[in-house]
């Protein structure tokens, strides 16, 4: 796949400026409803799907299959990842109106993330293309484990990140606004919103290493592995807001997510040097798969409202009081340049 600098350059300009087009329509603390979150949803899904079809139409459908079945590779695995930054928020009974700014960081971050290990997968295939069996055997044991543990969740209470961040950095037991650091009587303190957007960023890593080998099984091109993974990431904070009370309700997604894994394992050890599977056959199954845990999940589960995760009954964390928010000061100044007369 020939593709001109140009053209990376274009899109990731396309993507730097849908970023900031998401930062000014949030730039303010408030309650995201369930009808802004589909909203911009459709319009990130959209932008995906139509950016699909343009490769499908200059490159051809076989490079168009391959941008489709990555997708729907990363977007399948984003919406567990909603479900467990859900889980986060509501350990740490993260305001809903400061949930959006920690969502827009971790998909920032985790596209920087996933930028720079798709840029090592893509030289160790290029130096040492045995690697991909070391890869598929990753996947079908993270399949396995899986559907094994498909019914477990994180628990926050136990991480060994929170423990160490808490014994590590100066913090407040308060959330003051939007502020991830703040002074009180001078010293500098994290605030538990940065505790919080340290944890989803450590689970956007563990993402990461599940899904970027993943797709690697279905295309080798590091373009349509970058913009499969962009594009699914750009609509995450919405994703998050639309279903995250929704949670209840995928109870065999889990169970889908490690059968994809399972397959694209076995299609990458095959491809090596026993039998490329054709994309189109790869697509199929993957849809099938996903579909089919959404569908069974939404039947079994018809008739359930939208509900959020219960709260915990004490929490580690609560909102600042007013006078306690007195108390403290912007972590950074702005020097003031003494007037002249």
């Amino acid at each position: 796949m020939d593709v001109p600098l140009w053209l990376w350059s274009a899109v990731i300009g396309l993507i730097l400026a849908m970023l900031a087009v998401d930062l000014f329509a949030h730039r303010r603390a408030h309650v995201i409803g369930v009808r802004e979150a589909a909203a911009w949803s459709a319009v990130w899904v959209a932008i995906g799907v139509g950016f699909g079809v343009g490769i499908w139409q200059v490159y051809g459908s076989e490079l168009g299959q391959q941008y489709f079945a990555g997708y729907l590779i990363e977007k399948s695995l984003a919406v567990d990842n909603v479900f467990v930054w859900a889980i986060i928020f509501t350990y740490f009974a993260v305001p809903r109106e400061l949930q959006h700014r920690v969502l827009f960081l971790g998909v920032l971050g985790a596209l920087v993330l996933r930028g720079a290990f798709i840029a090592a997968g893509a030289a160790a295939i290029d130096a040492f293309s045995a690697i991909l069996y070391v890869f598929a055997a990753f996947l079908l044991w993270t399949g396995v484990q899986m559907i094994r543990t498909r019914d477990a969740h994180i628990d926050p209470s136990r991480s060994r990140v929170v423990r160490w961040f808490r014994r590590a950095v100066p913090m407040t037991d308060t959330f003051h606004g939007q502020r991830f650091l703040v002074r009180r009587h001078g010293a500098l303190l994290a605030t538990p919103l940065l505790l919080v957007l340290v944890l989803v960023e450590v689970t956007d890593v563990i993402f990461a290493v599940d899904s970027i080998p993943a797709i690697f099984a279905v295309t080798s091109e590091p373009f349509l592995v970058f913009t499969a993974n962009a594009f699914a990431l750009l609509g995450l904070r919405a994703m998050y807001f639309l279903l995250a009370d929704l949670m209840h309700r995928f109870v065999y997604l889990k169970l889908g997510l490690a059968l994809v894994l399972v397959w694209v394992g076995v299609k990458m050890a095959l491809q090596v040097d026993v039998y490329k599977i054709p994309t189109a056959v790869s697509l199929t199954v993957i849809a099938l798969l996903i579909g089919g845990a959404v569908a069974a999940s939404l039947w079994r589960t018809r008739g359930q409202e939208r509900t959020g995760l219960p709260a915990p009954e004490d929490p580690p964390f609560r909102v600042a009081t007013a006078e306690e928010d007195a108390e403290v000061e912007p972590a950074f100044r702005r020097r003031r340049v003494p007037s002249r007369v």
